[in-house]
């Protein structure tokens, strides 16, 4: 299956006059389905290279299935430093029912093509392919007029500072300058950027390793037996829960019993000696009373 699309490139206005605008981004993909490899434009063998005069970013992604992924890696590294090129990064994911290895390579334009079809018929099957590719000569005209611009007014500020004569002067001069070479770092950035862009094709190739076999679903198990093995499961997780509950408290339980039977003796005596502090005075007995009686009498 294959599809295009092509969309306006961004580029930047000049301050004085603008330069041409970028030429329209074009862009091709190609996809295989069902397991069958792609179609022949799928390889790469057919990317149109651009005259030299011209600045163009390449980028590519691919997808590759393979039967062994690592071996498949260290033969795609190989066969990009052949060309020249560089590994720019590289992140790998493996599990028991997946493995999967993704690696960005910067390859030379002039090998681009070549390269792009070799790795995807020598590293196992091509499930998908999507070509890119941008013409930003205009941006890198632009982008290199602004530089040039840029590093004139700043050379004519520092000019200029030197002839000044006033504290006002001088740090308006300077303020300015501050900012003119803060325009002129970015223009800088920018251009450098476009360079590395242009100087080499981008590809990112996803390597995954065979399909792995489908789970089996579980009959889920229903009836009296079911019901009981159930039961018997829910009891065994009872028990579990509760005697890691019980062995949990244990120690605590003894080192409390302990400090109880130290500090009982001492509770024993403090309620006896509160017990005779409390207890009432005897009552006194009406004797004298009945002796007066009897020497009244």
């Amino acid at each position: 299956m294959a599809s295009g699309s092509a969309a306006d490139a961004p580029a930047l206005s000049a301050e004085s006059g603008g330069a041409p605008a970028a030429a329209p981004e074009e862009k091709q993909a190609t996809e295989a389905e069902g397991g069958q490899k792609a179609p022949p434009d799928a390889s790469g063998a057919n990317v149109a290279m651009a005259p030299a005069d011209r600045a163009i970013i390449y980028k590519a992604e691919m997808t590759v299935r393979a039967k062994d992924v690592a071996a498949a890696l260290d033969q795609a590294k190989r066969m990009v430093t052949e060309a020249g090129g560089y590994v720019a990064e590289e992140r790998s994911n493996s599990s028991a029912s997946r493995q999967e290895s993704t690696i960005t390579f910067k390859i030379p334009p002039a090998q681009y093509p070549g390269t792009l079809g070799r790795l995807g018929k020598e590293l196992g099957t091509t499930e998908s392919l999507h070509q890119g590719t941008e013409d930003v000569t205009g941006e890198v005209a632009d982008v290199a007029a602004r530089v040039k611009s840029a590093e004139a007014a700043v050379a004519q500020f520092r000019t200029l500072l030197t002839k000044a004569e006033k504290i006002g002067e001088i740090m308006d001069i300077e303020r300015e300058i501050q900012a003119r070479t803060s325009d002129l770092e970015a223009l800088q950035a920018r251009q450098k950027s476009l360079t590395e862009q242009t100087g080499m094709a981008t590809l990112t190739i996803t390597l995954v390793g065979p399909s792995a076999p489908p789970v089996q679903p579980q009959v889920e198990e229903t009836g009296f037996l079911a019901g009981l093995k159930a039961g018997w499961d829910g009891l065994k997780k009872f028990a579990d829960a509760l005697s890691t509950i019980v062995g949990a408290l244990l120690p605590w339980l003894v080192v409390m019993g302990v400090l109880f039977l130290i500090a009982l003796p001492f509770w024993r005596r403090m309620r006896r000696r509160q017990a005779v502090a409390v207890a009432p005075p005897p009552a006194e007995t009406p004797r004298r009373h009945d002796e007066s009686l009897v020497e009244k009498e």
